[in-house]
């Protein structure tokens, strides 16, 4: 490892250097008399005592900082509407926190925490909740007494249940619950007539709670990296969709009823076992991307001429041996894959498509470009 290989570690002058900074800025703020305070930028490796003075901020960035804890007179600034403790490498919060009770907006990404606090509760005014990338194995019942939550986020945490009080959560509109150990959630998911955005990507679902299907207005779906073999037929009233991720499941097929998203934009089908695809797909006229990569196909529909919006479709590693005509008519195609297949010559048509790259396999591309 050469000397430009050595990983980079703040040393104990830096230190000085970021907290001179941040008492410089600290001051600037209270003799100006400001409501806003970013120190996020200067890796702080504690929190500033000064910054007990700054009474009249509402809006304070302490993240990305190396400190281990946080000073309880932070809950005294009872004037924040905005707090981000977010990349540091806190294991607990103090108690006092739970005094700040304008607080909207709550960040506290990336940290090392075990648990969320009861005192958090206390924390009515909450409309945003950020843990993503910690160190939690659930989720505790009071989340669901924070009525004013429209955002929650804990993804890439440890999580294996979520507690039925998330159904208590009317105004939420966007839920991840993402990177987690789930097996099942629960059916009063399906009480949050709010939510335009579910991520349960990467958790360990076999299956979903028909409950679901009365999220009616809900955009984006996002299912991948689970363990499902079917999707419930209920799921057919989310006619609002415009994203479905359904990658690297255990699906055999595709319903039917998939093709009544006629908003949708996109949707990764990608890694499944899926050995043929409903008619039906062709209804979905918006589209835009659709993946099929990793499954057993060796035909397409030819309903999928229809889909006139589409600019990018990925046909790779499926048993295709041959490429339907209509392909070549698809007016929006700019990027077609199809490395992976069974195809002993790409079709002759694909040099004269205009703006269409081609992925062969092997580092072949055909790129026409007018």
């Amino acid at each position: 490892m050469s000397e430009y290989d050595e990983p980079f570690e703040m040393d104990d002058d830096d230190d000085s250097f970021a907290l001179e900074d941040a008492e410089e800025l600290i001051a600037q703020v209270i003799d100006d008399g400001d409501t806003s305070l970013e120190l996020g930028h200067l890796s702080l490796p504690v929190v500033p005592a000064s910054l007990a003075e700054a009474t009249a901020l509402t809006r304070l960035d302490l993240s990305d900082g190396t400190f281990t804890e946080v000073p309880g007179f932070l809950g005294a600034l009872t004037g924040l509407t905005h707090l981000s403790l977010s990349d540091n490498r806190l294991e607990e919060l103090p108690a006092s926190l739970g005094n700040l009770g304008a607080l909207t907006e709550f960040v506290l990404n990336g940290n090392r925490l075990a648990e969320i606090p009861i005192w958090v509760r206390q924390l009515t005014e909450l409309t945003d909740l950020a843990l993503r990338d910690n160190r939690l194995t659930e989720l505790p019942e009071f989340l669901g007494g924070l009525k004013k939550l429209t955002c929650l986020d804990v993804g890439s945490n440890r999580i294996s249940a979520v507690p039925t009080s998330l159904g208590d959560l009317a105004a939420l509109s966007e839920l991840d619950l993402s990177g987690n150990r789930l097996v099942e959630i629960p059916r009063t998911l399906g009480n949050l007539t709010a939510l335009t955005e579910l991520n349960l990507d990467f958790n360990r679902l076999a299956e979903l709670p028909a409950s679901l299907g009365e999220l009616a207005g809900l955009t984006h779906l996002l299912l991948g990296s689970n363990r499902l073999t079917r999707l419930p037929a209920e799921l057919s009233g989310l006619t609002a969709l415009r994203w479905l991720n359904l990658d690297r499941n255990e699906l055999t097929e595709l319903p039917p009823w998939v093709g009544g998203f006629t908003g949708l934009t996109g949707i990764n089908l990608g890694f499944n076992r899926l050995t043929a695809l409903p008619g039906t797909l062709g209804g979905l006229t918006a589209l835009t991307s659709l993946s099929l990569r990793g499954n057993r196909l060796t035909e397409l529909p030819a309903s999928m001429a229809g889909l006139t919006a589409l600019t990018s479709l990925d046909l790779g590693d499926n048993e295709l041996t041959d490429l339907p005509a209509w392909v070549a008519d698809l007016p929006a195609l700019t990027s077609l894959r199809l490395d992976g297949n069974r195809l002993s010559r790409a079709p002759r048509w694909l040099a004269d498509h205009e703006r269409l790259v081609v992925h062969l396999g092997e580092g072949r591309v055909l790129r026409n470009d007018p």
